[in-house]
């Protein structure tokens, strides 16, 4: 376990990832994109939804199937090849539909983020077995954090870049080289971990009948375990701040006029959050304090949505991304290592699915809060976003670090 070399590869995985997604930031370029085409405020939300958690609907078949694997890797290669198409298809298909069929072009993005978010459904089962057998508890810990450090690195990037190719093209050609480009950004990262050592699985469980038996036996196993309710409660109402996260660049158009430096800069303050933050994550998760780290990272999600919903300037957007970058970064250390020191080793990939299963319909929080800005107004957007994040952290001080 802990090699390097290993270590490495995880690392230009998540930075190679990031460069490529950022592209598409759900809270920044994604809405605007959207909006441009003629998409509501609901559609904004479910596309967000979509590229966030379109993957939960097969985390539990993917789970059932994994659980007698000995090794993970070959799947995995597939996924990556998969996700690396369906992203080249978005670009593919801004370029050839564009303004002249907008429907068309909104469809082609929805199906593209589609196959993207639903392969990562097994994808993410597969991953996360990789990294509890080629690492420690604690050394994962920290190598997440590194990790986490390179992907804002590799975001800031991606920022810059976004922000040239949106000063310098005509929308809707710029959206398409921005997913165009990306795409092979990112298949440099699937190409590291595609080639990580991963070791047999001797602890393996034997693969129920059916699917249905599985389903029952994942039910019993939840009701069974406390702390892994307390742990799906706390993480699935952390993600609450979806419900205003997608708008507030909109809120912010409307506000202070952004243009597509403004755009990029938000972007890169918020990559420069995550990638900062990542020090103090680093620390308390190499030191066990899974459970400070998520009281922290939600906490600092309730800053960020109190200073949203008094911005009236660049600047204060600025750190509203800035917060929202570092606390997404602390929430998923913490809940990715307490998952896997919670589950067995024979039962981790079911654990995994039940967590993913459960939290990820936070990540469509985003369509709630379309419906809620269709209809309402941003101040009743905010003030529910804070009534459910402060639920979360309340929940959150009941964790238990093992």
């Amino acid at each position: 376990m802990d090699k390097f070399s290993n270590h490495i590869k995880n690392i230009l995985h998540g930075f190679f990832l990031a460069v490529g997604t950022t592209i598409a930031e759900p809270s920044t370029i994604l809405p605007l994109i959207v909006s441009y085409f003629g998409g509501s405020s609901m559609l904004v939300g479910f596309f967000a939804a979509l590229l966030r958690g379109g993957a939960i609907i097969v985390q539990l078949f993917a789970a059932f199937q994994a659980q007698s694997y000995q090794r993970m890797l070959p799947y995995l290669r597939r996924i990556f090849l998969i996700r690396f198409l369906a992203w080249f298809f978005i670009g593919i298909a801004i370029m050839l539909f564009g303004e002249n069929y907008p429907n068309l072009t909104l469809l082609s993005i929805g199906i593209g983020l589609f196959i993207f978010s639903f392969s990562a459904g097994f994808g993410a089962i597969y991953f996360k077995d990789i990294l509890a057998k080629i690492f420690s508890h604690k050394f994962r810990g920290k190598t997440m954090a590194y990790r986490q450090f390179f992907s804002a690195f590799g975001g800031l990037i991606s920022g810059a870049l976004a922000a040239v190719i949106l000063e310098s093209f005509e929308a809707p050609y710029s959206f398409a080289y921005l997913f165009i480009i990306s795409s092979f950004l990112m298949g440099f990262g699937y190409l590291a971990f595609a080639t990580v050592d991963e070791p047999i699985k001797e602890e393996i469980a034997q693969r129920e009948n059916s699917f249905k038996k599985f389903l029952n036996n994942s039910w019993m196993l939840l009701r069974a375990d406390k702390d892994l309710q307390i742990q799906l409660v706390t993480f699935f109402l952390a993600y609450g701040y979806l419900i205003a996260l997608p708008f507030i660049i909109l809120d912010a158009q409307v506000k202070i006029n952004l243009d597509g430096i403004a755009i990029g800069s938000l972007i890169t303050v918020q990559m420069i959050g995550a990638m900062l933050s990542n020090f103090l994550w680093g620390s308390l998760s190499g030191r066990g304090h899974n459970k400070r780290t998520a009281n922290i990272a939600i906490f600092l999600y309730i800053i960020a949505i109190v200073i949203a919903f008094l911005s009236t300037s660049l600047f204060e957007y600025m750190i509203v991304f800035f917060l929202v970058g570092a606390a997404i970064d602390g929430n998923r250390i913490a809940s990715g290592n307490l998952i896997l020191a919670l589950a067995p080793a024979e039962k981790r990939p079911v654990y995994i699915a039940i967590q993913i299963n459960v939290i990820s319909f936070g990540m469509f929080f985003s369509i709630f809060g379309g419906v809620i800005l269709h209809f309402y107004n941003y101040t009743l957007l905010y003030s529910i976003t804070l009534a459910i994040l402060c639920m979360a952290l309340l929940f959150s001080f009941k964790l238990k670090d093992k």
